[in-house]
């Protein structure tokens, strides 16, 4: 046995945080993602082996059916260890059969990105393995993670989507027509910082507040960002994004805090404080951005797939 699968990583444009109270976000699943490849073995173990972008091993493990089956009495101080059990344990109660195979697994995950970029490393791994289970990723994702489940939607499209959670029914995606005139001058920097985003999620749950109108208004934002075709709109529609945002989290924008000086849109991108953000600017940015020491800086079509 020798089986291979691949998922997209993934950027939230518009919506961050908001989308979990049904806001309408934009997402694009981007060049970079994460391959999974499974191959058979004798002992009845799964021996993992995770992979950089750089091809350097990251994590190594090995553990038995019975610690999967039998994870709530899993005692594992290392945390990747103990998540990747967890994951797998809710894998097997959604296809008891890939456990009662009489021989076992030797498994190897690679990134086409350095993992601290936060493109997906999660989410694509989770599809990865729902994929290789036959098995629902939304509700993988939910059962271990947790979250929007708007990367998992980019892990399969290789378009741009648009992401909705409706309440007790299936998440409403749509492939979208996102191609606009302006893209050349779009580019994204990595902020030299990974953010956690299951701790971001948290803390925005925690200062939940009567946010219905402010989740129309971000739809709304999303809305006109798809039917915009001139630069100078949607810089103006994703400042008025990131000022709703930054009064919600009670934190300054990404721009005001490190970028004051800048002539442009730079729009936070997923979890507030760390990965990319994306920047919209007349002028080709590289420049500024390597001069206040920020040397990853891609362009759209470096960075999304189109």
């Amino acid at each position: 046995m020798n089986e291979t699968y691949y998922s997209n990583g993934k950027l939230l444009i518009t919506g961050e945080y908001l989308v979990l109270n049904g806001a309408k976000a934009l997402a694009l699943p981007t060049k970079f993602g994460q391959h999974l490849r499974v191959s058979s073995c004798v002992e009845k173990k799964i021996f993992w082996t995770s992979l950089d972008a750089d091809k350097s091993v990251w994590f190594e493990t090995e553990f038995t059916f019975e610690e999967i089956r039998e994870a709530k009495n899993f005692q594992e101080e290392h945390p990747i260890k103990h998540t990747l059990v967890e994951i797998l344990h809710q894998a097997y109660l959604q296809n008891p059969n890939f456990l009662a195979s009489q021989v076992g697994y030797k498994i190897e995950t690679e990134l086409t990105f350095p993992r601290n970029w936060g493109l997906g490393t999660s989410s694509t791994l989770i599809n990865n393995i729902a994929q290789w289970l036959h098995i629902d990723a939304f509700e993988l994702l939910r059962k271990s993670f947790g979250g929007s489940g708007y990367d998992i939607a980019c892990a399969n499209n290789n378009f741009p989507i648009t992401y909705q959670l409706v309440k007790n029914e299936k998440p409403i995606v749509e492939v979208v027509d996102f191609y606009p005139k302006y893209k050349g001058n779009i580019y994204f920097v990595y902020l030299n910082k990974k953010q956690n985003s299951r701790h971001a999620i948290q803390n925005y749950m925690n200062k939940q507040q009567f946010l219905t109108k402010k989740t129309a208004t971000i739809s709304e934002i999303t809305n006109r960002i798809l039917l915009s075709t001139n630069i100078e709109d949607t810089i103006d529609l994703l400042e008025h994004h990131e000022i709703i945002l930054s009064d919600i989290l009670e934190l300054e924008t990404v721009k005001e805090r490190l970028f004051s000086d800048f002539n442009g849109a730079i729009k936070s991108l997923g979890a507030w404080g760390g990965d990319f953000v994306m920047v919209l600017s007349e002028e080709n940015p590289t420049p500024y951005f390597h001069s206040k020491g920020y040397d990853t800086i891609l362009t759209y079509e470096e960075m999304i797939l189109v």
